[in-house]
């Protein structure tokens, strides 16, 4: 290559990285202005409403229930693996309307919920009851149970948390006793 070739050669990559470097800084400029504006916008308290987001109105508080637990969450505590644990969580309806469980969803296959499957009455109680099964479970386990109601947030969690000590093999498998040689 002679003096000159590489000398074209370098004025061509320098004058490539120059207008690459021009049009990125013409891509921030006019990033910088549309945030410029937003900000203006937002300073002269005309927010501007994105056009994928959904009109919400306030949920009227005749028309909806209140859960009011005893807890949301059961220690159950540490067990060995295969034990069942069941808890009931008691509620009380503090809303102005009958509060009705559309769903309970549990986390996991190891987890099983039961509700009041009819309207709870303002000023009633209802329950939702989840069974635990550790088999095949060890460590700190926290398995939650889902909640869609009539209620305001209309979801709401429970959960169960405590440790499942793992089966040792000769937990698992009974003595047969001496065995003859």
């Amino acid at each position: 290559m002679t003096r000159t070739s590489y000398l074209a050669a370098v004025l061509l990559a320098g004058a490539l990285a120059v207008s690459g470097c021009n049009s990125k800084s013409t891509e921030e400029a006019d990033r910088i202005k549309a945030l410029e504006e937003k900000i203006t916008q937002l300073e002269q308290n005309r927010v501007v409403t994105p056009t994928t987001a959904q009109n919400v109105q306030p949920a009227d508080p005749s028309t909806v229930g209140a859960f009011e637990f005893e807890a949301m969450e059961y220690d159950f505590g540490t067990i060995s693996e295969g034990e069942v644990i069941e808890h009931v969580f008691s509620f009380k309806n503090n809303g102005q309307a009958p509060l009705v469980i559309s769903n309970i969803q549990a986390s996991c296959g190891c987890t099983s919920p039961d509700w009041t499957k009819t309207p709870i009455k303002p000023g009633d109680e209802g329950f939702v009851k989840v069974v635990f099964n550790s088999a095949g479970k060890s460590g700190v386990q926290s398995p939650t149970v889902t909640i869609q109601a009539n209620t305001t947030p209309n979801v709401t969690r429970l959960r169960l948390k405590g440790t499942v000590n793992q089966r040792t093999a000769s937990a698992a498998k009974p003595s047969l006793g001496p065995v003859k040689r």
